[in-house]
């Protein structure tokens, strides 16, 4: 069995190493949710163990933050870790920021969503989570993506301010580069930064990672699963709903889905030997990479959640690491 709590970098946090995903669970890019089904899953995940949750601002127009606000009542705040992301504004009258991009928000109407990371938008996105989450504190504080309209030590200043008056107990960066990373770390207390990673995207390994972990910074990836597709039940005649990013992700073409449920058959054996699934094997081979602090896995009902949780419940040998790691490094995706 593995550790259930891990030191958030710098920080005072401690998260679970599984931590839950609270993308999906907003229905927004995903073909929508049931609410009641979404607050089921995040109890069911608590109630496992897992006591970490990441969202962010943006996740449903703020709606993730509402369920997760329902889903924790009842709940002692202080065992609960809730990590969330400002830096993305659909809502913004200055319509200020980089990368415009035209979306619909889930009430189907039209919005322009910029990366802002401005200090005055950060601090007012902080004032809007708080209210959304119903706390009055955020455990972690995270600028979802760089803003090329901001210097980031600007806007890590900001997020600074934040930490020091006890608004948020942490702050850190998604998406960030080294560079990006050096400028942060001017400003503020950098705890972690949040980057994609998976058997199928291990891009980080080459710098971001070892710089992580020369500076003790915290890391948490997102993506793990690589949206379902290394839980080998994405078969090649899936069809996915109206508003399902997936359906044009080049990840899952009908040959690739076909190449990766190859890869997952090779590691089978390692996954018959500790009695689990393909993506309990992917969620703790994961968590078991030196650097890595934690993982976000989506659930979207509580069967889900906790299968995820059990993906704590054994531990790969190194020699098993190795052999997925083959497997997966030889897999070519076009």
């Amino acid at each position: 069995m593995l550790q259930l709590s891990r030191q958030l970098g710098n920080s005072t946090v401690k998260v679970s190493p599984v931590i839950f995903g609270a993308w999906a669970i907003a229905g927004w890019m995903w073909g929508g949710a049931d609410e009641q089904t979404s607050i089921d899953a995040i109890k069911a995940s608590i109630d496992a163990g897992i006591n970490t949750i990441d969202t962010a601002a943006i996740y449903g127009m703020g709606y993730s933050e509402q369920i997760i606000a329902k889903a924790i009542k009842g709940y002692v705040r202080e065992k609960i870790v809730i990590a969330t992301k400002c830096g993305m504004r659909w809502d913004d009258p200055r319509q200020e920021g980089s990368d415009p991009w035209p979306q619909k928000d889930t009430a189907g109407r039209d919005v322009v969503i910029r990366k802002n990371a401005k200090p005055a938008s950060i601090t007012s996105e902080c004032e809007q989570s708080l209210t959304r989450l119903g706390t009055d504190y955020i455990d972690l504080y995270q600028i979802h993506w760089p803003d090329a309209t901001t210097p980031a030590d600007e806007s890590f200043a900001a997020m600074e301010k934040l930490r020091q008056s006890g608004k948020v107990r942490a702050i850190g960066v998604s998406n960030y580069d080294i560079a990006w990373m050096e400028l942060a770390r001017s400003a503020g207390q950098l705890a972690s930064l949040q980057p994609p990673y998976s058997l199928l995207n291990r891009g980080i390994e080459k710098d971001l990672l070892p710089y992580c972990r020369s500076h003790n910074i915290g890391v948490i990836v997102y993506s793990p699963m690589e949206r379902g597709l290394l839980t080998g039940d994405v078969t090649p005649d899936r069809q996915f709903p109206a508003g399902d990013h997936r359906s044009n992700h080049k990840f899952f073409t009908v040959e690739n889905r076909r190449r990766v449920l190859a890869a997952l058959e090779q590691i089978r054996p390692i996954a018959d030997a500790h009695h689990a699934s393909f993506a309990q094997v992917v969620i703790n081979w994961t968590i078991q990479e030196p650097g890595i602090t934690a993982a976000l896995v989506g659930a979207r009902n509580p069967q889900q959640a906790q299968h995820n949780a059990a993906a704590l419940q054994f531990q790969l040998t190194t020699e098993q690491r190795a052999d997925i790691r083959r497997v997966f490094e030889a897999l070519i995706l076009t």
